[in-house]
């Protein structure tokens, strides 16, 4: 094929990461995090964000890695954000306070959390923890953070400007504060969306409780698959969604010690992110593999075809481009 696949596969130890991504960037709890741009720039207020692959897909792919008791305050965003645990414990949190309500996820979990509601995370186990974030769109818009972050964030030196940029007032004078974005107001805070436990609980799918999900494809004792979002169809087969969120892609996952998916091709985005085992993928001919947090980008309208090739049962998650 005419196209080089190497240049689609992002190895996370090749990851350039963000140690400042947000405007949170020095404050206790947030100043320990690591921000990566897998695919597309994502939500990163740092202009100097590294972009592993650039090519719009409809969707953004991220990662967050964290040391114990650091993450990301509480936020809005206007696209969808849907989380892949990776490695350690992560409390997820929400409202414009933090307190409506809290889940802790761990490896293999999934959780979309939706639009228009202010939610944090933060590392809760005794060791660096990893996650991959699928944000909605090629432009997944700005983030909103709460007016206490925000106050807080100005007071450590660091301001957001109303074209996003973020600068740093002990290395940058700022001439024209007007331009500073200025922390919601009481009414405007309304307008946003609250959850119970109960209610995002309905997004969450735990990986240990992966059993009673999984459906076999036409591949019988080879493949099982979770499909997460939106429909997933292979082979003249059907998927139905367990999270009920549109986002513009789909997630799914294929597991198995001998899971493969034979030839076919796809018009649209397609992306594959290793969870565990190794994944050899075949892109008219030319062959790549793929380890645990490895990212691989399907070239459009490629025969590909993938397979697990480790002494373990594997677990590939699918990405599809939707919208």
């Amino acid at each position: 094929m005419s196209i080089n696949i190497t240049t689609r596969l992002a190895k996370f130890e090749e990851l350039i990461p963000s140690n400042i991504p947000f405007v949170e960037g020095k404050l206790k709890g947030h100043q320990d995090r690591k921000n990566y741009s897998v695919i597309g720039p994502g939500v990163s207020e740092d202009a100097k964000q590294n972009v592993k692959i650039a090519e719009p897909h409809g969707f953004n792919i991220g990662a967050v890695s964290a040391a114990p008791m650091n993450g990301s305050g509480l936020h809005s965003h206007t696209t969808a954000e849907v989380f892949i645990i990776h490695s350690g414990a992560w409390r997820f949190y929400w409202g414009v306070d933090g307190t409506e309500g809290e889940v802790i996820l761990k490896k293999g979990d999934i959780a979309s959390f939706p639009t228009n509601m202010f939610r944090g995370f933060q590392n809760v186990s005794k060791e660096e923890a990893l996650m991959f974030v699928v944000l909605g769109e090629n432009d997944p818009g700005v983030i909103t953070w709460t007016p206490n972050l925000l106050k807080d964030a100005k007071e450590s030196g660091m301001v957001l400007m109303n074209d996003n940029s973020l600068v740093d007032t002990e290395k940058q004078k700022i001439t024209d504060e007007t331009k500073i974005i200025q922390p919601l107001k009481e009414d405007e805070l309304e307008s946003f969306d609250h959850y119970s436990s109960e209610d995002i609980e309905k997004f969450v799918i735990r990986f240990d409780e992966k059993d009673k999900y999984f459906v076999d494809d036409e591949h019988y004792q080879s493949n099982k698959i979770i499909n997460y979002i939106d429909q997933f169809n292979i082979h003249n087969k059907s998927f139905i969604p367990n999270i009920p969120h549109r986002t513009g892609f789909s997630l799914s996952l294929l597991h198995g010690k001998k899971a493969h998916i034979h030839e076919y091709k796809l018009e649209k985005s397609e992306v594959y992110h290793c969870l565990s085992g190794e994944w050899e993928i075949d892109c008219d001919g030319d062959k790549i593999a793929i380890k645990e947090k490895d990212t691989f980008s399907v070239p459009k309208n490629s025969l590909r075809s993938i397979k697990q090739i480790s002494d373990e049962d594997g677990n590939l998650f699918i990405i599809r481009q939707t919208n």
